[in-house]
């Protein structure tokens, strides 16, 4: 599935829910199922800086595409993580670079979090674009 797809799919899945405490849950639930990422990878280097909890995330490149496993110490940022690795995990590097990331917005998430979170929101997207440009370099 293209990053669009998937985005779309997000956006279909929290229109479901009549509130915020439901979405609440659903991301809790998505941070359960989070695939981990290795303990050798819980490392100071791999922690996004400007996130309020600790959140881990490593990238790894298979096949031309940018595999990530991340994980964090509090329940509502790994659902926040686990959003953003479905959307951009097993996708071309140039297409990470390239995405939108409105879906954010139209699911309110950014506005239903506190501004710490909000702003580590927006630290995890940047962190796993970064991550792009590196392996996009790479291939270039």
């Amino acid at each position: 599935m293209s990053i669009d797809e998937i985005q779309e799919e997000i956006i279909d899945e929290f229109s479901m829910f009549e509130d915020w405490e439901e979405r609440y849950q659903y991301m809790i639930d998505l941070g359960k199922e989070l695939p981990l990422i290795d303990d050798q990878y819980k490392t100071e280097s791999n922690i996004i800086k400007g996130c309020q909890s600790k959140v881990w995330v490593h990238a790894e490149m298979k096949d031309d595409k940018v595999e990530f496993t991340a994980d964090s110490d509090a329940i509502i940022t790994k659902g926040i993580i686990a959003i953003l690795i479905r959307v951009f995990s097993n996708q071309h590097p140039k297409d990470i670079i390239d995405a939108d990331t409105s879906f954010i917005d139209k699911i309110g998430l950014k506005e239903h979090l506190s501004p710490t979170r909000a702003n580590g929101l927006v630290s995890m997207v940047k962190q796993l674009k970064m991550y792009a440009i590196a392996y996009q370099t790479q291939l270039n």
